[in-house]
């Protein structure tokens, strides 16, 4: 198996302010015209809180805090990336969304959980399942 071929770790954090949550419309490679939670990467002996933290800074220059574990999932939907999902919730610190990585997202709004955007990034919608049920294991 080449580098290319193994799964890759994901970390998307699910952002709350005043009882909404943060969404972007994507334009990056995969999920392009999906609106997905801020997230990214984690980096080489990074914690998962530290990711999430630098995550949302990077992409909104927002602060988050009270950062928490929602759920984990195996994510093939955009073969033939594949990656390990670790879905994270948070409460918002500081700041006000902005677009600082333009060429990956359209914009951020804030929006009630019972009135989400579509088309969603696959990855979002075991995170609300698993904000909603407590079920928290996503295999593929």
């Amino acid at each position: 198996m080449d580098k290319e071929q193994r799964p890759k770790v994901g970390i998307g954090v699910m952002v709350f302010k005043d009882g909404k949550v943060l969404m972007g419309k994507r334009k990056s490679s995969h999920g392009e015209g999906e609106w997905a939670w801020p997230g990214g990467h984690l980096e080489y002996m990074e914690s998962f809180e530290e990711c999430a933290k630098r995550e949302v800074m990077e992409e909104t220059g927002m602060e988050i805090q009270n950062v928490r574990f929602n759920r984990l999932m195996n994510l093939k939907a955009y073969a033939p990336k594949h990656y390990v999902d670790i879905g994270l919730v948070a409460d918002w610190k500081s700041g006000e969304p902005e677009v600082r990585e333009s060429p990956k997202c359209e914009g951020w709004e804030w929006f009630p959980m019972d009135n989400l955007p579509s088309p969603r990034f696959t990855a979002c919608d075991t995170a609300i399942e698993a904000y909603k049920t407590g079920r928290n294991y996503f295999d593929a």
